[in-house]
């Protein structure tokens, strides 16, 4: 591998899978600051803001800022201000909140972009119907993530991956993913990071998105054997992680 300067971590199935933190991970945390070695968050999480995810963190103990955190709302909204589109959101939880604070105007009459996140138990035909036929009358599609699954407290749930494809087959239109694994947003990320790609490794618990994505960009990827991990999509994705670790706990061990 080469020398890692910084860190880039996904958040859930790597920090903490449910409701509980990583065994480890915390003091990883304090181990890898106590090392003066920079560190920023980007998870493709859509059910909460960015503030939310920052509160609950802390509430599991972890050291991380609001300002460390890099979420597909958060670079969804700012894309839209600047572009000052109008949108409608196929989302739940309080991610409409980074949304709102940028400035976007969110609406059902003729919107310009429909973006679309895991929106959980709304997802049902009536939503994505009226999402379908919004792209059909000329809004763009945009995705926040195209995640397959990710792991609940109880077991793998589907992600917004799935929704989206349906709906790109309904309309024969494509998405714009602007979360993990564009291009755009880890190019973000290593702007807050300031540190080069080859100089970074990207921490996360999916092969293909994580690691896979990290790689094209020129980050190193570290692949956990924690949240939604599977032995069988190591052996048979093609994307080779640069090391495999057990947990976020073994982070400080390889610096």
């Amino acid at each position: 591998m080469r020398k890692i300067r910084g860190f880039l971590l996904d958040l859930d199935g790597v920090l903490y899978v449910g409701n509980q933190a990583v065994p480890g991970a915390v003091d990883a945390l304090h181990d890898l600051r106590g090392q003066g070695c920079p560190l920023r968050f980007v998870s493709n999480s859509t059910r909460r803001s960015r503030s939310s995810v920052a509160g609950r963190l802390k509430a599991m103990g972890f050291p991380i800022d609001e300002h460390e955190i890099l979420t597909p709302a958060v670079a969804a909204a700012s894309m839209l201000a600047r572009d000052e589109k109008t949108a409608f959101l196929v989302t739940t939880g309080d991610a409409n909140r980074d949304f709102e604070d940028a400035g976007i105007t969110i609406t059902e009459d003729l919107p310009d972009v429909v973006v679309i996140g895991d929106a959980g138990d709304r997802f049902t035909y009536e939503l994505l119907n009226l999402a379908m036929r919004m792209i059909i009358s000329g809004a763009q599609l945009i995705a926040l993530e195209r995640d397959r699954t990710w792991m609940g407290a109880d077991g793998l749930m589907l992600s917004a991956g799935p929704f989206v494809a349906a709906l790109e087959y309904a309309t024969g239109k494509e998405a714009v993913c602007v979360g993990k694994p564009s291009f755009g947003f880890f190019s973000t990320a290593l702007v807050g990071l300031g540190i080069p790609a080859s100089g970074v490794a990207m921490v996360g618990d999916d092969i293909e998105t994580d690691i896979g994505g990290a790689q094209r960009c020129g980050m190193q990827g570290i692949l956990v054997r924690t949240g939604k991990f599977r032995e069988d999509l190591l052996a048979s994705s093609g994307v080779i992680p640069d090391l495999v670790i057990d947990s976020v706990a073994d982070l400080p061990l390889i610096l």
